[in-house]
């Protein structure tokens, strides 16, 4: 029996095992069938916390899965879940450092609510480079821990994204592994509307962190607005890279269960 917890960042939401005794070992179509949507628990993702292996993991390693079984090198909604996760559990306080695929990860936790378990948490993010920007097709390619293409649109709501995501994620000009769709447009308020297909998903989740860090960069806009909640973006340019990016945004444990 497998004790998991189900949390989400704005709509993002993951099945979190605590696995720092590292007897946890689940193969991609046993993440998969956990994953599931209905014969699982269901999410977009399954995320390992595990011990760090030597001091410059940090505080806590994470191991993240896509809902296929298949690993990815970062997830910023799952960073930020992660984060608040290991503070539930007491591994950390307020503020922390931990190891994920694409390296080291600074993190905040600028509001938590014991009661409600739910809270702001604010990660660090990583530098991107304007070089490694690229106009391509109709928008934007750039790697803010996974590769994100965005597209600026007129009607972001009429959009068909299981279609045109799909169609867009395995197009031969992102790359032989794709890359996740992301679609943007302007809101009235001046914030910044965003829509995500994401790749492992296969589908449009409700917010993608890596996905709106990635929106923000290329419109200039801090402000972001997904359909499961809004989000600030900071960096600073400097012509040559965009550093000191962070991603804050909710995060928020729903329940707990045991998996068979």
């Amino acid at each position: 029996m497998i004790h998991f917890y189900k949390f989400d960042g704005a709509g993002n939401d993951f099945v979190m095992i605590d696995n720092r005794d590292g007897v946890i070992s689940l193969d991609a179509k046993q993440i998969e069938r956990i994953c599931h949507r209905r014969i699982g628990v269901g999410a977009d993702g399954l995320i390992m916390l595990e011990s760090p292996k030597s001091s410059d993991d940090g505080d806590f390693v994470m191991r993240y899965y896509n809902s296929d079984g298949h690993t990815a090198t970062m997830c910023g909604n799952g960073g930020r879940c992660i984060v608040a996760f290991a503070h539930l559990l007491g591994v950390v306080g307020k503020k922390t450092t931990f190891r994920a695929d694409d390296g080291l990860h600074t993190a905040e936790i600028v509001v938590w609510n014991d009661k409600e378990r739910y809270g702001l948490v604010k990660l660090g993010m990583k530098e991107v480079s304007a070089d490694g920007i690229s106009r391509i097709l109709d928008g934007w390619l750039l790697n803010t821990g996974v590769p994100h293409y965005v597209q600026r649109v007129e009607d972001i709501e009429s959009i068909d994204m299981k279609a045109e995501g799909s169609r867009l994620r395995h197009h031969p000009d992102l790359g032989a592994e794709g890359a996740n769709v992301n679609f943007i447009c302007d809101n009235p308020d001046g914030s910044l509307m965003v829509r995500t297909y994401e790749r492992g998903v296969e589908d449009e989740t409700w917010s993608c962190g890596t996905g709106v860090t990635a929106c923000a960069i290329v419109s200039g806009n801090h402000n972001i607005r997904t359909r499961g909640g809004d989000f600030k973006v900071g960096f600073e340019a400097d012509g040559k890279a965009y550093r000191n990016v962070t991603l804050t945004g909710p995060a928020a444990c729903n329940f707990e269960g045991t998996w068979n």
